[in-house]
């Protein structure tokens, strides 16, 4: 675990510490704040250079490999979709189940939440859901299943997520223990460029 935490750390030094939940934090703001204070020249990267560290911003945020995360540009860059690439890009990331887990509050970072699916602790639709990148749509409805309720990592869910901010396009139901996409994702992460991820695959 402390390997995963010094590496998560070190990208995080190089792409900001929003990229992972355990990088977002003041101590870690401030220690990178001396950093660049001990610096005595910091080089401007190219254009290229720029849209590089936007592209690996949005995937290691998301968790996403490489080969996977092309694909998602490339679905998002088709000529029949009616939405911008960049929203799109952002909509199909935000769809997927571990990061509706997150989103929902169920899980306290992402990394977290896809371990959870993938042992099987959620269902969509009264189906068990083990992949992680399966994409949730309107009016999907997500639940813990029965057999895992009893988890500890559920312990004092409810009081957890008593009071929650969620985004406005998911809903959570704490009688039914049920979490409802209401529409479409929007209000992208500010710390993220998905128009730059997306010059980027069409150099």
């Amino acid at each position: 675990m402390a390997i995963i935490n010094v590496k998560k750390y070190k990208v995080g030094k190089r792409l900001g510490g929003g990229v992972y939940e355990k990088t977002q934090t003041q101590k870690f703001l401030l220690s990178q704040a001396r950093g660049l204070k001990k610096k005595k020249r910091v080089s401007r990267p190219s254009d290229y250079g720029k849209q590089l560290i936007e592209k690996q911003k949005v995937r290691f945020m998301y968790g996403v490999k490489e080969r996977q995360f092309s694909n998602y540009v490339k679905k998002a860059t088709e000529k029949a979709t009616k939405v911008a690439p960049a929203v799109k890009l952002f909509q199909l990331l935000e769809s997927r189940l571990d990061n509706v887990v997150y989103r929902l509050g169920l899980a306290h970072t992402r990394g977290l939440s896809r371990q959870m699916v993938s042992h099987g602790h959620f269902l969509v639709n009264g189906k068990r859901t083990t992949v992680p990148s399966y994409t949730i749509g309107q009016d999907d409805v997500i639940e813990i299943r029965e057999g895992s309720k009893t988890r500890h990592i559920f312990d004092d869910l409810d009081k957890k997520l008593k009071g929650q901010k969620l985004p406005t396009w998911l809903s959570w139901d704490n009688t039914k223990m049920q979490g409802t996409i209401k529409g479409a994702p929007k209000d992208a992460d500010a710390f993220l460029d998905f128009q730059t991820v997306i010059e980027f695959y069409s150099r």
